[in-house]
């Protein structure tokens, strides 16, 4: 079953759980560990937003741990996704191409090609947020840093390090308006 028909799926008997005036308003695709798929539904209704973690079979997950890494590895993969490249990749492969065309500096069709790797290893929504995944997305924004001549500290290593604190109190939002008991 393709990803967008999973998320479908999922979505739908995610509703099975919605509280009246209750709607999900988002699923996350996480995979914490290898063959663990985790799927992250977020609810909007009167009482504000509310969390749900479905196993691949749309069961509930009650683990606060399995919770925890799939709503962490969920929100460091979308803050990698909007950091890299510096945050709007698009613009800067314009910005290369427009280089090359009337500058065509040493080293420009090297940033191009890291550009456009990047680009690929970010690939298409939806996607599935994992370990693996987020080194791709890391190494891939690092060679693209390097083929734009930044040979110090990572910009992109430094967002990700300032995120941290923000995904943690993700973790913890999710944890406390959690539909079910955690154990």
């Amino acid at each position: 079953m393709k990803l967008s028909e999973s998320l479908a799926t999922i979505a739908g008997t995610a509703e099975e759980f919605a509280a009246p005036a209750e709607h999900v308003n988002g699923v996350l695709v996480a995979e914490p560990a290898p063959g663990e798929v985790v799927y992250v539904c977020a609810y909007e209704g009167p009482a504000g937003l509310t969390w749900l973690a479905l196993q691949e079979d749309g069961t509930p997950v009650t683990s606060r741990n399995r919770v925890r890494e799939a709503v962490t590895i969920a929100a460091l993969c979308e803050v990698a996704e909007e950091q890299a490249g510096g945050g709007d990749l698009e613009e800067l492969r314009k910005q290369l191409t427009g280089l090359r065309l009337t500058e065509n500096p040493p080293g420009i069709d090297e940033a191009e090609a890291a550009a456009l790797d990047l680009e690929r290893t970010l690939g298409a929504a939806p996607r599935v947020a994992s370990p693996r995944y987020l080194d791709e997305i890391g190494a891939a924004a690092r060679r693209l840093e390097r083929a734009l001549g930044d040979t110090g500290t990572s910009p992109f290593a430094v967002a990700m390090q300032q995120a941290l604190a923000a995904v943690e109190e993700l973790a913890k939002d999710v944890e406390a308006q959690y539909k079910l008991p955690l154990t």
